[in-house]
């Protein structure tokens, strides 16, 4: 049986223990990936901080990129030695991923956030004690990882890992939030609220789409002069007065489209109150499951509407190779958003993510 080095938590709230695992043989149906390449996403350290009893052990890490190292005997399509992206899973069975909807599809939340395959089994243990893992199907803060052959993405092998990992979720959902959900028309309007890794790539994509004015709101004043630096027409610190007020004057009566990137109250509504009429906002701020929001009706009575985004509504075998055709043409620098780690220091990496000192850590790992 593989062994691997992980990062694995083990006490909620804690920092996780760097050591070595278990991992099982791909089943008939599954590949084996060496990861070289996570990246951390806000998803992994919210789980960090609200875990069950019940979900711990956990294996965490959902942006891996790496090389295919071993693929069942069931599996076409994916070669030992492919270089890999890997992104969210789905079953590829159900009516929604029949019509593509796989951001949809009926076995999301048991794939990807149950802790274990379909089944209720784990490829990973430590010293023959089971560990939760399959986090978005792959579990990737783990250097190697048996996942479904649909979670991954083929990519030439000229890009580095760390450059790459990211593109699986946080940027996929910025960036997607754009250039599927809100598909700005060139010439219009888009307001961002939170210039992290997924707001930046937002504001990229508005930069790819055409958008005339890309307003960013956000706290850190670094993240306002980056935001601006990577495509943003104006910029806001949101203490230092009405923001939406400021962007509805700012595009003459209201943005065309908002992007909610923070998952709170007082957020979600400014992301609507910004809006012209008609308008859409759409939310990707992730604050758990359980997290009541309250509006005011009447930001939707007037042709206003409000969309939840999953993943960018993305299917990753399409968006994953736009976004690195982008990116080669000079029009998609998320290159610039990554700092990078030994996976030995992910602890740092956590803690410098949790207070803004980077905009997107990726844990590397050895071969």
């Amino acid at each position: 049986m593989p062994q691997s080095i992980a990062a694995v938590l083990r006490a909620t709230g804690a920092p996780l223990s760097v050591e070595t695992i278990d991992v099982a043989p791909p089943r008939a149906d599954e590949v084996r990936v060496r990861i070289a390449a996570s990246g951390i996403c806000h998803t992994d350290i919210g789980v960090m901080a609200t875990a069950e009893e019940g979900q711990l052990p956990y294996v965490l890490g959902h942006e891996g990129a790496g090389v295919v190292e071993e693929v069942g005997r069931d599996v076409t399509g994916v070669a030992v030695g492919d270089r890999v992206v890997l992104s969210y899973a789905h079953c590829g069975e159900c009516a929604r991923c029949d019509a593509g909807l796989y951001v949809h599809c009926r076995s999301l939340l048991a794939l990807n956030f149950s802790g274990a395959r379909a089944d209720g089994s784990t490829a990973y243990s430590s010293q023959g004690t089971p560990l939760q893992g399959h986090f978005f199907g792959q579990s990737s803060f783990s250097g190697q990882i048996v996942t479904s052959p649909r979670n991954l993405v083929r990519v030439d092998d000229d890009l580095p890992p760390e450059l790459l990992a990211p593109l699986g979720c946080g940027v996929q959902t910025g960036a997607g939030a754009v250039l599927n959900s809100l598909d700005p028309a060139p010439g219009s309007s888009l307001a961002v609220f939170g210039a992290g890794s997924v707001g930046l790539s937002a504001v990229m994509a508005a930069k790819v789409a055409g958008c005339a004015v890309i307003i960013a709101v956000e706290p850190r004043a670094e993240r306002r002069a980056l935001a601006l630096e990577l495509g943003a027409t104006h910029a806001l610190d949101p203490a230092a007065g009405d923001a939406a007020a400021e962007i509805v004057r700012l595009t003459d009566g209201g943005a065309n489209h908002s992007l909610e990137c923070v998952g709170l109250p007082g957020t979600l509504r400014q992301a609507l109150e910004c809006l012209a009429s008609p308008g859409v906002c759409a939310t990707v701020g992730f604050q758990g499951v359980d997290n009541e929001l309250t509006i005011n009706q009447g930001h939707l009575l007037f042709g206003r509407s409000l969309v939840g985004v999953i993943e960018g509504d993305a299917d990753p075998q399409e968006f994953i190779p736009r976004m690195i055709a982008l990116h080669r043409e000079g029009r998609f620098p998320f290159d610039r958003l990554i700092s990078t780690f030994p996976v030995e220091k992910i602890n740092e990496a956590i803690d410098a993510a949790h207070h803004g000192a980077v905009v997107k850590p990726v844990v590397t790992f050895p071969e």
